[in-house]
């Protein structure tokens, strides 16, 4: 298990071609046994499981917006566990300053010279809590790392680690003491979702495994680093075809024309990749329109902004589903 506390910059990301991937059964049997590792502890929330590993499988960032205590640190801290990767979770405060995040140059005396501190962007997997507790300008930070996967300092670049999944938690509940995230923010999120309170049973379950030791304890990896490079690999090697490329540009065309904000282009790449991946969880080589389409809600939706503001965006998804054919 990676040592979550580490501060050792990490050595440049290894450079994966169609020779590394997995074979497609074996992809496949590989993410079967992370969700059963991951719902080993989180209870009832399968789809978000699943939301979670075709986020980090398809090289992308998560934003989860909910109320607190229904085991959004949990989630994020049992697939880091499940996948032996190093963890770390930033408190995003009014007072949090940027350097908090990605790091700062310390003026050794007994060298003379500048050494790197990293700030705690530097994991595998990153919990943002509470990201819209901060103020855009600390938020800012997280931008470079998120699209390109680096932090620049005082004019020296460092490579984030691979793989780097951003899993950011947002506040829903208290708008008075909260900032709005920027669109060019919200747009490198690859999807959004809401975990939601658990039902009756589920929760008895949950107080049931979590009356001793926390179940997030004991799970030990069942798939290493580069089990998780090599799977990104099989998913990026998925065909995507002509006609399900221009089914994808369509759907983002229609959200722009009926919406003040729509889809941008990294949006259609983003639902392109995650459409990738959920062809390797039902074991195909290529992708469908239903890939498409079973993407496309927690993909799209949190970037389109209607005149009556963010909260329609899954209607306007909903209505580009119903509206735009496959040709």
């Amino acid at each position: 298990m990676s040592d979550p506390t580490s501060v050792d910059p990490p050595s440049p990301p290894v450079a994966l071609d169609e020779r590394d991937a997995l074979p497609i059964g074996e992809a496949t049997t590989l993410v079967d046994r992370l969700v059963e590792s991951v719902e080993s502890v989180i209870v009832g929330k399968s789809r978000a499981v699943e939301h979670v590993l075709v986020t980090l499988f398809a090289r992308g960032h998560l934003l989860v917006e909910d109320v607190p205590g229904v085991g959004k640190t949990t989630l994020a801290k049992t697939v880091a566990r499940s996948v032996d990767a190093s963890f770390k979770r930033v408190q995003f405060t009014p007072d949090l300053l940027p350097a908090d995040v990605t790091g700062v140059n310390v003026f050794d005396q007994q060298t003379d010279e500048f050494d790197f501190r990293p700030g705690p962007v530097f994991a595998n997997v990153v919990l943002g809590d509470e990201i819209n507790r901060a103020p855009p300008k600390t938020q800012s930070a997280l931008l470079e790392a998120m699209e390109e996967r680096q932090v620049t300092t005082d004019g020296d670049t460092r490579r984030l680690p691979d793989p780097f999944c951003v899993i950011a938690t947002q506040n829903d509940v208290e708008p008075g003491q909260t900032y709005e995230l920027p669109v060019a923010e919200v747009d490198r999120f690859t999807k959004k979702i809401r975990l939601g309170y658990p039902d009756v049973d589920a929760e008895a379950t949950i107080l049931e495994r979590t009356v001793g030791d926390h179940p997030v304890d004991a799970v030990e990896p069942v798939a290493s680093l580069e089990d998780v490079r090599r799977l990104t690999a099989t998913a990026a090697a998925v065909t995507v075809r002509e006609p399900v490329r221009r089914y994808v540009a369509r759907l983002a065309e229609h959200t722009r024309a009926n919406a003040a904000l729509g889809v941008s282009p990294r949006g259609s790449l983003a639902l392109v990749r995650t459409a990738q991946v959920r062809a390797v969880l039902d074991g195909r080589e290529y992708v469908i329109p239903d890939d498409v389409q079973t993407e496309a809600p927690t993909v799209l939706a949190h970037r389109i902004r209607t005149e009556r503001g963010a909260a329609d965006g899954r209607d306007v998804v909903e209505d580009a589903l119903d509206r735009v054919p496959v040709e």
